[in-house]
């Protein structure tokens, strides 16, 4: 398959399902997860933040460290490739599909409606007691951690965290969205963090066309219908304006 290929399979497809990861909000300046380990942070793991055992220990070091993750994510704005997901949701009309593993909320904020969020959204906050999800008060008035306006327990991040599982409901409908498309694209993403690098070979194994944008070859390159070495913004474009 080459370019020309592409843009018509992707013009033609009644279907679209798409999978996004970190490299598609990255023009937006968000950094990956483990590129945010940064200054004060740097000397710890990832793992020593994001688990429940961590929060367990030490849950105003785990709300520190995620507060000031969303102030860097409010202060951030979609780009050109949420933007043009958006406008391909609205010309798919009933046939697309988003399965985002990013937790920033950048798709919803560019107009996207038919997603579903894999890792949760670092915007809300969700109650330890009562499961309660509420958004977060804007970063200037945010004092964490956030107590639950129904039954005044602590609240959590409302993230997939390290020996979590994915949101049950949100990965089945991914699974079959990406069964049932003619056209999947897998945007921004390494292909080594399962279950949602498996949905590619859910198209895949249906006889739909699977492509890839990315920067870098990828664990999934080798397997897929077409790849294209751009971000994600030039990469759409050159998709879908060609």
């Amino acid at each position: 398959m080459n370019l020309a290929d592409a843009r018509s399979a992707l013009r033609d497809a009644r279907r679209v399902a798409v999978l996004t990861g970190a490299g598609i909000s990255a023009e937006s300046g968000i950094p990956t997860f483990r590129d945010a380990q940064q200054g004060l942070w740097a000397r710890f793991k990832p793992e020593d933040l994001a688990s429940p055992d961590a929060y367990f220990r030490d849950p105003a070091l785990v709300w520190e460290w995620y507060a000031g993750r969303y102030r860097d994510v409010m202060a951030a704005q979609p780009n050109a490739g949420h933007d043009l997901l958006a406008r391909l949701e609205r010309q798919k009309e009933g046939g697309y599909f988003l399965a985002t593993q990013n937790v920033d909320g950048l798709h919803a904020r560019a107009g996207s409606e038919k997603l579903v969020e894999l890792h949760g959204n670092l915007t809300t906050a969700r109650c330890d007691v009562c499961s309660q999800v509420d958004d977060l008060p804007a970063p200037a008035d945010f004092t964490p951690p956030p107590v639950c306006p129904r039954c005044g327990g602590r609240m959590r991040p409302n993230i997939v965290w390290f020996g979590e599982f994915l949101p049950e409901q949100a990965l089945e409908a991914a699974s079959d969205a990406f069964a049932a498309a003619d056209v999947a694209l897998i945007i921004g993403t390494s292909g080594m963090v399962y279950p949602a690098a498996g949905l590619a070979f859910e198209t895949l194994e249906r006889g739909g066309t699977v492509i890839e944008i990315n920067p870098d070859e990828t664990e999934l390159t080798p397997r897929l219908s077409f790849s294209l070495r751009e971000t994600a913004s030039r990469g759409l474009a050159a998709l879908m304006e060609g």
